[in-house]
């Protein structure tokens, strides 16, 4: 499918339901998300998320690798920093609502949720294409959405709030390879890099929790902490 006169880009893919081999329609009215006047973190404040930091697993970086060398080509496209490649969980809240020890509240509890579940072997082929990003689907979706089911648990129990994702859709788990920072066609897009890449496994056996500070195009990153899955019982 065909896009043209819409504005595409993201920090993360909207966890909406994303189609393999073609971009959703969405309404061409809305503006590029760092172009959006929603607010945005100060300097020297943040967001706190709990991600899946794929970008010290070789297959997931390689991976990576190979789609953005077919994309290079193209302009109007942000490529996601290898050493930042994840899956994104949750939007725990803004850092000035909560706190350095609530952070650290948040993990001890994390990891005594996530103690009881298993690694677990995540592949990622698919692409999902997007107004806003191009993405691998990350599966299986089920035993990933045990994990995100654990941190939100925790962060609700420390903050009293259970975060969200970044619609008010439900969440599809996912590895962006690139985010849209403009108006092109979808079709050349998907022609060059086509519906799936050689099938690549990895083991997930931590969730990271994270600050975002700044604008999220910056990629000031600071993981704060990490909850290891251990599969006891």
């Amino acid at each position: 499918m065909l896009l043209t006169g819409v504005s595409r880009v993201c920090s993360h893919v909207p966890p909406i339901v994303m189609v393999p081999g073609t971009y959703v329609e969405r309404d061409p009215g809305r503006s590029a998300r760092w172009e959006r006047t929603k607010e945005e973190p100060e300097p020297g404040q943040g967001t706190v998320y709990w991600h899946i930091l794929v970008g010290n697993h070789p297959e997931a970086r390689d991976l990576a690798q190979a789609a953005q060398e077919r994309l290079s080509g193209f302009t109007g496209l942000h490529m996601t920093p290898a050493e930042w490649l994840h899956i994104t969980l949750l939007v725990a809240g803004p850092t000035n609502e909560i706190t350095n020890d609530q952070q650290q509240d948040m993990l001890t509890t994390a990891s005594s949720l996530l103690a009881k579940i298993p690694p677990v072997a995540v592949t990622l082929s698919r692409i999902l294409y997007h107004p806003e990003a191009i993405a691998l689907a990350a599966h299986p979706t089920n035993l990933l959405e045990q994990v995100r089911e654990a941190i939100q648990a925790a962060t609700l129990k420390v903050t009293g709030r259970e975060g969200h994702t970044e619609e008010p859709t439900r969440w599809t788990p996912h590895m962006t390879i690139a985010y849209s920072q403009a108006e092109q066609p979808a079709q050349p897009l998907i022609t060059a890099l086509g519906r799936e890449l050689p099938n690549r496994e990895l083991t997930i056996n931590a969730v990271d929790l994270v600050v975002q500070r700044g604008k999220e195009r910056l990629w000031d990153w600071h993981p704060v902490g990490r909850a290891l899955l251990l599969g006891r019982h």
